[in-house]
């Protein structure tokens, strides 16, 4: 990432997050795309196929982020190793946080709203993949893509 976009504007930062977050949309529409693929048309496993749509959907995320949102000219290998990095770290932070609200009397929380149970665990995952998303396009800005 270059001074200049480190000083960016926030209406040019909050486009980048846009994109960010079009990407993750993407991400999904792969992921699940290729687990469809590779169970329902070439019968594979279906723990073998959950793992090439999940590939598959990091190396999506990883070119479309270093292209197309950060527009980053940095070597691949040293930013892939950063990006998977980041996953980890951030996919941790997401399960620690899903965990401790899960255990605690949140996690016992029970409601219906408009006919659908909605629970601590379902909310402290939404919580979760917030705090996930946030923590990840903050670490690619500023590690990653630098």
């Amino acid at each position: 990432m270059s001074e200049d976009t480190a000083m960016a504007p926030r209406g040019a930062q909050l486009l980048q997050f846009v994109k960010y977050c079009l990407v993750g949309v993407l991400n999904t529409l792969v992921t699940m795309g290729v687990i469809y693929l590779c169970k329902s048309f070439f019968g594979m496993n279906l723990y073998v196929s959950n793992a090439l749509g999940y590939v598959a959907g990091v190396i999506n995320s990883f070119l479309c982020n270093k292209t197309w949102v950060f527009h980053s000219k940095g070597g691949y290998c040293r930013e892939a190793v950063r990006f998977l990095a980041g996953f980890a770290i951030c996919y941790a932070l997401q399960f620690v946080l899903v965990w401790m609200l899960t255990e605690s009397s949140f996690g016992e929380l029970e409601f219906a709203v408009w006919g659908i149970v909605v629970s601590g665990y379902g909310i402290a995952t939404v919580l979760g993949n917030v705090v996930y998303t946030l923590a990840n396009f903050v670490y690619n800005r500023l590690v990653t893509f630098k």
